[in-house]
């Protein structure tokens, strides 16, 4: 099977493809309401849906993903729409995609397939482009006898070859083992820089956005920074983490981090590949766990992104559940499952701005909770410690004396450590 031709699609002419799925025993939602999901997928990949077929199932066909009795239907509908591929809402194994593709005589993509896809054409950077190729490249290694053609048109690029007598199946691994190792040699540098820079930025509090993808974490970031983050109305718009300073009430600078969405049955390969990407939240003092309000699938978002977050091994992180999108809840009743499920959350619109000085709040709440409360003399001869003051702790109050300003503040306990090595002295901590 050739990968990039099933997939070669362009603004000018989309390709028309069936979805299809297994769904539980007792689910009553039709195809295309099941299929919700993946049919906002392939309109990301700039794909086009024909049509839609479930299965009700306990488990997929080892052999053929969909029971036969179904997959000639399914082979039905490809004949009457003329569709030239069919998108699986599951991963497949190589022998079911490649049985698929006997009996339905067109290409079979599965889902993670279609979001390696998607992540290849919102790649932006170096890091990203490379996470995505060895991402691609993992996927591809157990599927090899079904893409050689496609390896033997990029064996010019891999540049790797066996002797004569090697067979096609091993030359093409030995090749896509080259690749890999190249790839994550690549990585290897750059992530370590990334790492470096993550984790010496010590002067502010650090928040992280995550989130199910098109939750708004860009367009949040947007309007609380004033950054100019790619924000659309699209499934995984942008893959590389940002970083921003947001000044709260009172001055204080906190740095916050804008993250590539997460998703459900999200490419294993895709979790381990942007695994330094995700640096900023594996390393944030805090999680801003954004919930779009507006969808009637929240509380299973709000689960993949936590199962997620337990797969990078990031959720002992504390972290605020910010619902956003209220502005399109006409019944706040509909929001009670994820106050259940998290306790305390905090209501916003990133769109019409709303709920920002409640977010603030909540924020500095967390900081009153973890951080020492103390009062420090800064002296005049130190008075340039006074922008440090005000952008890195909250200063609660302040009042000039002869030997200099009188400052009650919190802060960390280590950037409170900073301050008097610079200059400044505990004159009175609160009790």
């Amino acid at each position: 099977m050739n990968s990039d031709r099933k997939i070669s699609t362009t603004a000018a002419s989309p390709l028309e493809v069936i979805l299809c799925g297994i769904v539980p025993h007792g689910d009553t939602r039709t195809a295309p309401e099941a299929l919700a999901e993946l049919t906002e997928l392939s309109d990301t990949g700039n794909f086009v849906v024909a049509g839609c077929v479930t299965q009700h199932r306990r488990h997929p066909d080892p052999n053929t993903y969909m029971g036969s009795g179904k997959l000639g239907e399914l082979a039905e509908l490809v004949e009457q729409t003329g569709a030239k591929a069919v998108i699986t809402d599951d991963p497949l194994s190589p022998a079911q995609g490649r049985n698929m593709e006997k009996t339905l005589k067109v290409s079979v993509l599965d889902r993670s397939e279609l979001i390696l896809h998607i992540f290849g054409h919102h790649a932006r950077t170096t890091q990203a482009r490379l996470q995505v190729e060895l991402a691609r490249l993992q996927y591809q290694m157990p599927r090899l006898k079904r893409m050689w053609t496609h390896l033997e048109r990029q064996r010019g690029g891999i540049g790797v070859r066996g002797g004569a007598g090697e067979k096609q199946i091993d030359l093409d691994r030995s090749e896509l083992r080259a690749r890999i190792s190249a790839v994550q040699s690549q990585l290897k540098k750059i992530e370590e820089r990334k790492v470096r820079e993550v984790r010496s930025r010590t002067d502010h509090f650090t928040i992280a956005l995550v989130g199910y993808t098109n939750a708004g974490k860009s367009t949040l970031m947007n309007a609380l920074t004033e950054a100019d983050v790619l924000a659309e109305d699209k499934l995984f718009s942008t893959l590389d983490t940002r970083t921003r300073h947001w000044r709260l009430p009172g001055g204080r600078t906190v740095l916050l981090s804008d993250t590539v969405g997460f998703i459900r049955k999200l490419p294993h390969q895709l979790v381990a590949s942007f695994h330094a990407t995700l640096e900023e939240a594996l390393n944030a003092d805090l999680l801003f766990l954004l919930v779009d309000g507006s969808s009637p699938d929240s509380i299973h978002h709000l689960h993949t992104v936590e199962d997620v977050l337990g797969q990078l091994g990031a959720d002992h992180i504390p972290r605020i559940h910010v619902i956003n999108k209220v502005d399109q809840v006409d019944d706040m009743s509909l929001l009670a499952p994820i106050y259940a499920h998290g306790g305390t959350a905090v209501q916003v619109s990133a769109k019409t701005r709303s709920g920002f000085d409640d977010l603030a709040e909540s924020l500095q709440s967390y900081l009153a909770h973890f951080e020492q409360r103390v009062t420090i003399l800064v002296p005049h001869h130190a008075g340039a410690l006074h922008a440090e003051i005000r952008s890195t702790t909250t200063v609660l109050s302040e009042f000039y004396t002869e030997q200099g300003c009188l400052l009650e503040i919190q802060a960390s306990p280590s950037r409170l450590g900073r301050l008097l090595a610079r200059g400044a002295v505990v004159a009175a901590p609160k009790v």
